[in-house]
């Protein structure tokens, strides 16, 4: 097992190099470079930039040297000193722009992820024995349901029934009187009573595919001659069902680790611009329409090393589930 670990992460370094590589490319597409973006915005806002600061942000960023080396200068400084360049949309440096907003999406994404799996496991494993019942066809129904309203909808419908119904403010993760407070009992009630509909939206989304998945995996297993033998021997219908046939058919709940947070961050971009959260994807969108390259770039790159961490983690719990992946 350790060696399999060790053998994960060694493949993990030359795909981190690519993905820091295209981050930097995508910082380089637009015309001109980050320092002429940086001057226009502020010509356009009225405020001039003295040479010493244009000389001083030319050797910080190596603008004046070739595209490697400014490459070179651009990971050094996210090595050493955590530093990803600086957002002139926000006048602020990227790390503190990213990190305001991490912290919301990784909490969301956790959660969803919860919640898709509270839901589906267990409707997913009744589906695949109770097979063509009525709470099968109940279920599929919904299922399907899910699966064909899109998300900004039924967003839409939880933020009206939020607020007509419990007179709770809709959108965003906080009350007016509380996105500035300190941090109180209060403020992490209200933050509760806002939480549930992002959720449920982002949860919803994924729970019905994932049950179909578990349904089809389960019933495929269930029919295989182990199986038979195992209750031709007399095993308890549970233990013929939990022990190895819903084990394998848990490969699809453990492979999601490692999509979620890309899924979050790109897929369910308009149910955060509707639900106005605090999360990466509008953030991403924005900076891309305002060619804010380096916060742009900067996110992409992050969430590629989030993307390759929860995907060591589930290739690591798939092998611990299945000997199969770690023996192969």
């Amino acid at each position: 097992m350790l060696n399999y670990i060790l053998k994960r992460l060694v493949y993990m370094i030359p795909t981190l190099f690519g993905m820091s590589v295209i981050s930097f490319a995508i910082i380089q597409l637009p015309p001109g470079d980050y320092l002429t973006s940086l001057l226009s915005t502020l010509a356009d806002g009225g405020s001039p930039v003295d040479a010493a600061t244009i000389a001083r942000l030319q050797t910080q960023y190596g603008l004046d040297q070739p595209v490697w080396v400014q490459y070179g200068k651009w990971m050094t400084g996210i090595l050493t000193r955590g530093d990803f360049g600086f957002s002139f949309e926000w006048n602020q440096p990227v790390s503190e722009v990213i990190w305001g907003r991490m912290g919301s999406t990784l909490a969301i994404s956790f959660a969803a992820l919860l919640l898709v799996w509270a839901i589906s496991l267990p409707i997913g494993i009744y589906s695949a024995v109770r097979r063509n019942s009525i709470g099968d066809h109940v279920f599929t129904f919904l299922g399907f349901i899910g699966l064909a309203v899109p998300n900004f909808i039924l967003a839409l419908t939880l933020m009206y029934v939020s607020f007509r119904v419990f007179g709770q403010s809709v959108g965003g993760l906080f009350s007016p009187e509380y996105v500035d407070a300190p941090w109180s009992w209060g403020k992490v009630w209200d933050l509760i009573l806002h939480l549930w509909i992002p959720i449920l939206v982002i949860g919803l989304s994924g729970t019905a595919s994932m049950i179909r998945i578990l349904r089809a995996n389960l019933t495929d297993e269930l029919s295989k001659p182990y199986v038979t033998t195992a209750r031709a021997k007399g095993l308890p219908e549970y233990k013929v069902i939990v022990k190895y046939p819903v084990r394998i058919a848990l490969n699809p709940f453990i492979s999601a680790i490692g999509w979620v947070l890309p899924e979050l961050v790109s897929g369910v971009t308009i149910t955060a611009i509707v639900l106005n959260l605090p999360t990466a994807g509008p953030l991403l969108l924005r900076a891309l329409v305002a060619q804010d390259m380096y916060l742009a770039g900067s996110f992409i790159l992050l969430l590629s090393v989030l993307t390759l961490v929860g995907m060591l983690i589930s290739d690591i719990l798939l092998a611990l589930l299945d000997p199969r992946i770690r023996y192969n």
